[in-house]
C-alpha cells in the first residue's frame, strides 16, 4: 500500500483533532490505530472548551495525554477551530520536525491544507466517520473509518472475552457459543465493483508477469481509492480479502529469512 506499515511504523507524525466533527468515545481506539502507523509525536485536538458540549473530553484527552487548544467562537454557525488547527499545521510543518501528519476529523475544510502538506512531501493519513466528503479522502494517501476502527475494537474485545471463557452479561456460556457460530457462518462478501477494481490493479502491474507481489498491489489500489481497507469488507488483511474471491489466487512464499513468508496474487480469469 501506499502506506505499507513496514515503511510507516518508524513515521514522526503530527496527530491533530477536530474536537467538534469527531465522537469522544473512540479516541482511545483511533490513538491505537494511529500507533499503527508510526509515532505521535505531537497530539493536539482543538474546539471551544468552554462549551459544554466538548466538555466530556476531558478524561479522554488526560488518558491519551493529548492537548487540548482553546479556540473560542468568535461568530455563531463559524468554526474558528479549523483555521486554528489549519494555522498550527503550517507551523508544524515549518519546523522540519514531522514525517507525516494525521488529520482526526470529518469536515472537508481540511482538503486543501491535506493537499498542500502531501505537496511538501509529507503523509497525510486522514480518520473520520462515512459521511467524510469524498474530497478530503481523496486528499489524503490513506483514509480510515471511525466505524471500521469501533468495529475492530469491539471484535477485539469479544476475542478476549471468548478467551477467559465468560459470558456477556445476560447470556449463557451456551448461548454464546450459539452466536459465535452464526458469526462464523456469516462469511463476509467482496461486492463485485471492488473485485473488478482488484483486478484492474494486477492487470496493470501483472505486464507479462502472471504474479503480482501482495505489497505492490496494495500500493497501487490505495494510490487509486485512499479509503480502501481490508476490514470494511470484514477482513482483517489484503490477503485474507483476496483469498476468500474465488477469481485470485495467493501463493505464499518463502523470503530469505525463514519466518517470513512473501504473499503474490494472480487473475485466474486473465
Amino acid at each position: 500500500m501506499s502506506l505499507n506499515i513496514m515503511e510507516l511504523n518508524n513515521l514522526r507524525l503530527a496527530v491533530l483533532i477536530d474536537a467538534e466533527n469527531v465522537p469522544r468515545d473512540c479516541i482511545k481506539s483511533v490513538m491505537k490505530e494511529i500507533a499503527i502507523y508510526g509515532t505521535p509525536t505531537i497530539k493536539r485536538i482543538y474546539g471551544d472548551w468552554t462549551n459544554p458540549s466538548v466538555s466530556g473530553w476531558k478524561g479522554s484527552l488526560l488518558e491519551n495525554a493529548i492537548t487540548p487548544v482553546q479556540q473560542y467562537s468568535y461568530t455563531t454557525g463559524k468554526n474558528s477551530s479549523d483555521s486554528a488547527m489549519i494555522i498550527d499545521a503550517m507551523d508544524i510543518l515549518y519546523t522540519g520536525k514531522t514525517d507525516g501528519f494525521v488529520l482526526v476529523s470529518s469536515d472537508s475544510d481540511f482538503t486543501r491544507l491535506a493537499v498542500r502538506l502531501r505537496e511538501a512531501g509529507q503523509r497525510v493519513i486522514g480518520i473520520g466517520e462515512r459521511k467524510t466528503p469524498g474530497a478530503f479522502i481523496a486528499a489524503c494517501d490513506k483514509f480510515i473509518y471511525i466505524e471500521v476502527i469501533r468495529q475492530n475494537a469491539a471484535a477485539e474485545e469479544s476475542s478476549a472475552e471468548d478467551q477467559t471463557g465468560e459470558a456477556a452479561p445476560g447470556q449463557t456460556q451456551k448461548q454464546q457459543k450459539a452466536e459465535k457460530a452464526v458469526k462464523q457462518k456469516q462469511k463476509p462478501q467482496v461486492p463485485k465493483k471492488t473485485v473488478k477494481m482488484i483486478a484492474d490493479s494486477v492487470a496493470d502491474i501483472a505486464g507479462d508477469n502472471e504474479w503480482v507481489y501482495m505489497g505492490e498491489l496494495g500500493n497501487l489500489i490505495l494510490k487509486t481509492q485512499p479509503d480502501f481497507d481490508p476490514r470494511n469488507y470484514g477482513f482483517k488483511s489484503l490477503s485474507a480479502m483476496i483469498k476468500s474471491i474465488p477469481r485470485f489466487q495467493v501463493d505464499f512464499r518463502q523470503s530469505a529469512d525463514p519466518n517470513i513468508k512473501h504473499p503474490y496474487v494472480r487473475d485466474k480469469e486473465n
